[in-house]
């Protein structure tokens, strides 16, 4: 089996996919170990010789950090802060976003800046490798002082504490710790701290909603060229000159790939009767193009995040260095995922609008896309299904990193809620699938219609795939199953 190992070369987001997709080990790199090691012994000299207190370390937390801990219960500071921190409530999030909060969290650790074990470090990457996922709740972080609540739900098992799911079940840490051969962790001064500050929950979710971004990207331009053809629409919107002259790239790669996927169509090429096509069909290159300008955007600020040590305080063992100060705010991808979420969320705003106009009865389609409208309903109520969808997107869009509630007795008063963002961005990623899956669904229909003979080599390909999961629909019939499995068509297909 494939091994990656955890190092200081910069970690790329299409590396991570890389890993989850082959399913690869993990493990430690010699500079890593180093790094880990060297801060860690610094770190046990500079409190032997340092008499001033130093912030989480040999001090309470938050509000509480002007009390001072003694030598001999410094370990359990940190065991009490993971327990006491472990509030999360709502659903438990998904495996694959778990596994990647244990990959970025031993990635954020092994920068030699945070004064963990390199046990600790170890045990992470055990639990990653052995599939042992730690329980963690959607809801309970501000995404300030870091994710400190489902951070904590990650850190438990490792003392033993907590639940896990493991071949399938969901059990008691203890057991799997002790079926494993585990030791749980007993935590040295800072290491809980460590552990539960960072963002790591945040970044997980952002990391996950962009890998799958990504091929909703390249989809929808495929599923808007079938439309496209399946609405007799024109080429000329298209082409580069008038896409090249306003200049931004994202709207010259889509005309180009709208291109592309047309080349050879004689649907493209025939005369049209109309002069201009809607919106939603005219304006694609503007529209995709923008969203995915954003989607750049947002994912080199999470590929900055990600290859970072984001827990606090931040040591720096050559410098002789120990600084408390907010590197766990989350501010700096909060934004940024508020904002792909609008972008996302256009995406699955313009795709209704093409399915409606696919369902309409213009440009010689029959109305709702069945032979025999009236007697069937045909494709009327997909379109309704998509336009709920749409909307709840649009209510979740409103960005979550303009609100702050103060915590921790006012020491912790502007929080970047970046986790609620986080939460709510695969929420509307996932609403963007199923919208794009609808509109699949109604264009694969039309373009048979049409004449799927006279289409694209690309897109008649495509359709014959499709068609090989998704029938044409005579009469009316139980669209649910057919609408699921456009969703899993799109998920196989990259």
């Amino acid at each position: 089996m494939e091994t990656h190992h955890i190092s200081s070369a910069h970690l790329t987001i299409e590396r991570i996919r890389e890993i989850t997709e082959k399913k690869m080990q993990l493990a430690l790199s010699e500079d890593a170990i180093r790094r880990i090691e060297r801060c860690r012994e610094y770190l046990d000299k500079k409190m032997e010789t340092c008499r001033e207190p130093i912030y989480g370390i040999t001090t309470g937390f938050g509000s509480l950090c002007n009390i001072s801990i003694g030598p001999d219960q410094l370990s359990q500071l940190q065991k009490n802060l993971v327990m006491s921190h472990s509030c999360g409530t709502g659903e438990e999030i998904s495996p694959e976003i778990v596994r990647l909060m244990l990959l970025l969290k031993a990635q954020s650790l092994s920068y030699g800046n945070s004064g963990v074990q390199l046990a600790t470090v170890q045990r992470l990457l055990d639990f990653y490798n052995a599939d042992v996922l730690p329980v963690v709740y959607a809801q309970g972080s501000l995404g300030a002082s870091g994710d400190l609540a489902p951070l904590a739900h990650l850190s438990l098992p490792l003392l033993g504490l907590g639940e896990v799911r493991f071949k399938g079940e969901k059990r008691p840490a203890a057991e799997v710790l002790a079926e494993m051969g585990w030791e749980p962790l007993t935590l040295h001064s800072k290491e809980g701290l460590a552990l539960l500050n960072g963002t790591q929950f945040m970044s997980a979710h952002g990391v996950w909603a962009l890998m799958k971004s990504a091929r909703l990207l390249r989809q929808a331009d495929k599923i808007g060229a079938m439309s496209l053809e399946a609405f007799d629409g024109r080429i000329e919107p298209f082409g580069p000159e008038v896409n090249e002259v306003r200049r931004h790239a994202g709207q010259v790669q889509t005309a180009a790939e709208f291109r592309r996927l047309l080349e050879g169509s004689e649907l493209i090429r025939q005369p049209k009767a109309h002069v201009q096509d809607p919106y939603s069909f005219r304006c694609i290159p503007q529209v995709h193009g923008a969203c995915k300008d954003t989607f750049h955007f947002v994912w080199d600020r999470l590929e900055e995040e990600i290859n970072a040590p984001t827990d606090n305080p931040t040591i720096f063992p050559e410098e002789d260095l120990i600084v408390s100060a907010g590197n766990f705010h989350g501010e700096p991808i909060a934004l940024p995922m508020d904002f792909l979420a609008v972008a996302m969320a256009e995406i699955s705003n313009i795709s209704e609008r093409r399915i409606y106009k696919l369902i309409s009865g213009a440009r010689d389609l029959p109305s709702f896309l069945v032979a025999k409208p009236g007697l069937n309903s045909g494709f009327m109520i997909p379109q309704y299904a998509a336009a709920s969808v749409v909307s709840q997107s649009k209510g979740l869009c409103w960005p979550n990193s303009v609100d702050s509630i103060p915590s921790s007795q006012g020491q912790e008063d502007h929080v970047s809620m970046g986790a609620n963002a986080a939460t709510k961005l695969c929420r509307v990623v996932d609403n963007t699938e199923r919208v794009l899956a609808i509109e699949l669904f109604n264009a694969a229909q039309a373009l048979d219609f049409r004449g799927v003979d006279k289409t694209s080599p690309v897109l008649r390909e495509w359709h014959e795939e499709y068609r090989k999961e998704v029938p044409f629909i005579e009469n009316d019939c139980f669209m649910h199953p057919w609408i699921e499995k456009s969703i899993e068509f799109l998920k196989g297909n990259r």
